[in-house]
């Protein structure tokens, strides 16, 4: 069952972007620091690779007690027990992935507009990933930034939990939230920095508890 406030910092994962350093270290961090929820996301692993990066974060998350997403790779999630699904706007239809995972896996849907998001509340998605609400590096598909007032048009439309993701900050995070949004997904702006758990908690601070 999802709980709209582990939403407030949801860490999207990438090897790639954590300098060479263990994913697994990277998360144990950066939930130190006071992330809420991590989704598993490596588009580049293959698939005992992922599985095993998976299992490693599950054990992680439970421990912690925070709440863990696999992005797309229904079988990962099936095989690890996670708690989450997210899926783009490319990836299995939202009633198919419903009727694999069942009722105790809550699932979220990628939107950009308030077609998307309005489509998703009807097809029974638990959460919104919206974005790219500014310009980001991070994500190769993360398409045109939106900007946080199309942000605002979604909440408006919809009733569903909000994460906003793309290009946010510690500089730009407060205003995201003024926009509507329940919490705030980010990568780089912990998973690229000196100091994880630092980073973690610098955003934690300006989101608030």
């Amino acid at each position: 069952m999802l709980n709209a406030k582990d939403l407030l910092l949801y860490l999207c994962t990438d090897r790639l972007l954590a300098k060479g350093r263990p994913i697994a270290e990277a998360v144990e961090a950066a939930i130190a620091g006071g992330v809420t929820m991590v989704q598993l996301r490596e588009k580049e692993a293959e698939t005992r690779e992922f599985f095993g990066i998976a299992r490693e974060i599950a054990a992680i998350t439970r421990r912690r007690g925070v709440p863990l997403v696999v992005n797309d790779r229904i079988d990962i999630a099936l095989a690890i027990g996670a708690d989450g699904l997210h899926l783009g706007q490319t990836d299995m239809p939202l009633e198919e992935a419903r009727r694999l995972v069942g009722k105790n896996v809550f699932i979220g849907i990628s939107a950009s507009s308030v077609e998307e998001a309005l489509a998703a509340e009807r097809g029974g998605a638990d959460y919104l990933g919206v974005g790219a609400v500014f310009p980001t590096g991070s994500k190769a598909d993360a398409g045109e930034a939106i900007g946080p007032g199309r942000v605002a048009e979604i909440r408006a439309a919809v009733g569903l939990p909000i994460v906003a993701i793309g290009g946010i900050g510690p500089a730009n995070a407060a205003e995201v939230l003024r926009s509507g949004a329940d919490g705030v997904a980010v990568i780089s702006a912990i998973l690229s920095q000196p100091d994880i758990r630092a980073a973690a908690a610098a955003l934690r601070a300006v989101l608030g508890a």
